[in-house]
């Protein structure tokens, strides 16, 4: 009988090669790629030799012309696989290294698991209900139906569309059903918006994928690269799992497919402007249009909203149907406007509606008539009376933030938007434009605009305000956004060298700092993203070049942690652009090479190799071309670190000698002097790890530890990276068959990583680890240490990686 079969190891070979360049899979995709590179190596030996004198693991070295390339296609993926296939057949010996390769890999002797592991996430996204929701009481029933009925195909997901136009209600109908329905759905609620209000704002697929893989607790810099794996993966991650899924605000059928569950016990609301008629015949979903309210309805949400004591004081019954009519059944309308009247003690209804017939009247003077029965038109209407009664720095405030489509609004941006006294001032603003429902509150001290508001105050703010102050605003809004990141990047890695002037007004991190603090400015940044991303647009848009690089670098922190490959890309391509206009308008000629050595790390997320490579490329020259030496051997070094990962290990070899040399060139006092002993002691590393992958075990064990040398002589201590060397100082005697050395090592560099935090790191030391005390025939030690890695996980929430050591560990116990 076969050990394996063929598909087990073209799957093997798919899953690691496709992760190998963007990182996901982590360090464990790492190793099981290295791993294959040497496994491909000794099958291309064999067959050249047969039988070769296989001399001491220290002599043995590898030709250049003997170092495989990672295949990048799926065609030569399943050569590859088929290759290994073939030669495990004929050599036993080389089928036990595959086959623990396999294991390794996590696809050997895998086990179903269930639909909810334990300790899995169970997410509850939903936003609170609307407690003055009206009008909606049919639609769980109507949904309900849906999921029982008999025309629902065996097998298949149930899809409900919502559809009608903005201010409809449409959100808020999705989230009360889907709250009415949540004892149907044990497993959790997954929403989404998806920003469909136009092309220009709709979330891509993958992004959309990479938030609710996210909210799965599947870690995103473990994420594969393209839409279809993405897609996948959540289907996966939710399979047979009973869940309600809300997808807000859809812009078209090609943004929601993706997105959908193949669960059969599980429910989609889509909700969109926009008809989606394809999927009503596939996946056969329901399409339910939303109509304005009745005058009854609308009449009964004011009462709700002010109050049933409140409106019987407030004017005779007429008075509120006909301030209900001229709201024209539109949910956002009614709401903006009983929020007002809630907020004023004397105001009638019979005041309200002649302010709204006024402006209505006023609207055909000035050639600006809508139909006030459509969403926009009564939108606009109501807004303008709400608009007009705000205290003038509340009105200030609402026509600068609608200069740009910010994705949240927190208090620290509203201050910096008016230039206000403190976060005080701003707050009560905030509060002021929220009581009357011009924002929405999303969350603790967080806002967003309804897009027909904003639309409404950006041309307000068109009308009233000069071109050059509402710049202005956005220019405090981006710099304030500048000044967060930076100082919460330096707080993620103190140790790194940065470019950008935000960093020179800040202190580094102290020593002796709690190690939560730098996972929770890595929270602080992730809670910013879309922000982040925003500023660097509005940046580019209004021409603040020297804040739009700076941006990018203030965000390599988030992105190298984090991934969210596609917001990467798309900022730091206009980083590049910024940068670049800047150095040629007397700005900083070095920002060009550093927002591209970023921008290539970010395309290799995306597996776009090529671009990768050419992105380093382009950033050595651009240093070199500004004297720059400091940064062209960081374009350098990451170019040599491109090549390991492609397994052209002597290429990566030469990289970062070729960076030592530029290092070289910087002397006492030259702009990255400081840094220099610090990237010397990490080209020693890279330069170990490009060794051990060309199997000159005995050369890389000496420039590994010349590299903890050099990282134990630094002025100011780097534990981290100590610990890291100490982890390749383990995998080297591994591969070199030294299992007790690399004990050893492990042993420092657990205790490292248990000292600094880093449970990830932790959890991977443990895990090899185990390797060695499986090696050695300690059955008793290797349990224990993936006992260890396993709680480690579960402690950073990677449930993939608990999954795959808890299989390991059943067979170790069995």
């Amino acid at each position: 009988m076969e050990p394996f079969t063929m598909a087990a190891v073209a799957s093997a070979v798919t899953t690691v090669t496709s992760g190998a360049l963007s990182g996901a899979g982590g360090e464990m995709g790492r190793r099981s790629s290295e791993a294959l590179a040497g496994l491909v190596r000794r099958m291309r030996r064999r067959d050249a030799d047969p039988e070769p004198d296989p001399g001491t693991p220290e002599d043995r070295g590898v030709r250049a012309d003997e170092s495989p390339l990672l295949p990048a296609t799926d065609e030569e993926r399943r050569e590859l696989a088929r290759q290994l296939w073939e030669s495990s057949r004929t050599s036993p010996g080389f089928a036990r290294d595959v086959t623990a390769w396999l294991r390794e890999t996590g696809w050997l002797g895998s086990r179903a698991v269930p639909a909810v592991a334990p300790g899995a996430s169970r997410p509850r996204m939903l936003p609170p209900a609307n407690a003055a929701f009206t009008d909606r009481e049919a639609l769980p029933d109507q949904i309900a139906r849906v999921l029982d009925g008999e025309e629902r195909a065996d097998g298949v997901p149930a899809v409900v569309v919502l559809v009608g136009p903005g201010g409809i209600g449409k959100t808020a109908a999705a989230v009360h059903c889907a709250h009415r329905l949540t004892e149907r759905f044990p497993d959790g609620q997954l929403y989404i918006d998806l920003r469909g209000q136009s092309a220009t704002t709709a979330l891509t697929p993958s992004e959309a994928l990479v938030r609710l893989l996210d909210a799965l607790r599947v870690p995103t810099g473990r994420l594969p690269a393209d839409e279809r794996r993405l897609s996948e993966l959540y289907r996966d991650r939710t399979a047979e799992r009973r869940m309600v899924v809300v997808l807000d605000n859809a812009h078209s059928e090609r943004q929601v497919r993706p997105l959908l569950t193949a669960a059969p016990e599980s429910l989609a609301i889509i909700t969109s402007r926009y008809r989606l008629d394809r999927l009503a015949a596939d996946p056969g979903a329901k399409v339910i249009r939303l109509d304005p309210l009745t005058t009854a309805d609308s009449v009964r949400l004011l009462t709700r909203i002010v109050g049933r004591d409140a409106t019987a004081g407030r004017g005779p019954g007429p008075g509120v149907a006909a301030v209900a009519e001229r709201c024209g059944g539109i949910p956002l309308a009614l709401c903006e406007t009983g929020a007002r009247v809630a907020v004023r003690e004397h105001l009638t209804w019979d005041t309200v509606e002649r302010q709204l017939s006024e402006r209505a009247h006023r609207r055909e003077q000035e050639a600006l008539s809508m139909d006030d029965r459509s969403a926009r038109g009564a939108v606009d209407l109501t807004t303008d009376v709400t608009y007009g009664e705000l205290s003038p720095r509340a009105a200030l405030l609402y026509r600068m933030l609608g200069v740009w489509p910010w994705p949240g609004i927190t208090v620290g941006a509203a201050r910096k938007a008016v230039d206000a006294a403190d976060d005080d001032e701003a707050r009560a603003l905030l509060d002021e434009l929220a009581g009357v429902h011009l924002l929405e509150e999303v969350g603790e001290e967080r806002y967003r605009f309804h897009d027909l508001v904003r639309d409404h105050a950006a041309r307000c703010g068109e009308a009233e305000d000069r071109h050059a102050d509402r710049a202005a605003a956005v220019r405090r809004v981006v710099g304030w956004y500048l000044g967060f990141a930076a100082a919460a990047d330096l707080r993620v890695i103190p140790g790194r060298w940065r470019l950008g002037p935000a960093y020179a007004r800040l202190a580094p991190p102290a020593a002796d700092r709690d190690p939560e603090d730098g996972r929770l400015a890595l929270a602080e940044l992730r809670a910013e993203r879309e922000n982040l991303a925003a500023a660097v647009r509005a940046a580019e848009h209004h021409g603040f070049d020297e804040l739009a690089w700076q941006l990018c670098e203030a965000m390599w922190g988030l992105h190298l942690r984090l991934g969210f490959h596609e917001q990467w890309v798309e900022t730091h391509l206009k980083g590049v652009a910024a940068a670049r206009r800047s150095a040629a308008e007397f700005g900083d000629p070095r920002a060009e090479g550093r927002v591209l050595v970023q921008l290539a790390f970010a395309r290799m997320g995306l597996e776009s190799w090529p671009e990768a490579e050419e992105a380093l490329v382009n950033a050595a020259a651009a240093d070199e071309r500004a004297g720059h030496h400091r940064g062209q051997a960081s374009a350098v070094e990451a170019l040599g670190l491109l090549r390991l990962k492609q397994w052209r290990y002597p290429e990566a070899q030469r990289s970062f000698e070729e960076a030592r040399q530029v290092l070289g060139r910087i002397r006492p006092g030259d702009d990255g002097a400081a840094d220099v002993p610090r990237a010397l002691a990490l080209l020693d590393h890279h330069t170990g790890r490009a060794l051990r992958g060309q199997e000159r075990y005995g050369e890389a064990v000496r420039r590994l530890h010349e590299a903890l040398a050099h990282f134990r002589a630094l002025p100011e201590p780097d534990l981290y990276n100590e610990g890291r060397v100490y982890m390749s100082l383990g995998e080297t005697h591994l591969d070199a068959g030294d299992a007790e050395a690399a004990r050893v090592c492990l042993d420092e560099a657990i205790a490292t990583m248990g000292r600094e935090g880093a449970e990830l790191q932790h959890a991977d030391a443990a895990e090899m680890r185990a390797r060695c005390a499986r090696a050695l025939g300690d059955p008793a030690a290797e349990a224990g240490d993936l006992r260890t890695a396993v709680a480690l996980y579960e402690t950073v929430g990677d449930q993939a990686s608990v999954e795959r050591v808890r299989a390991r560990l059943a067979e170790v116990t069995e």
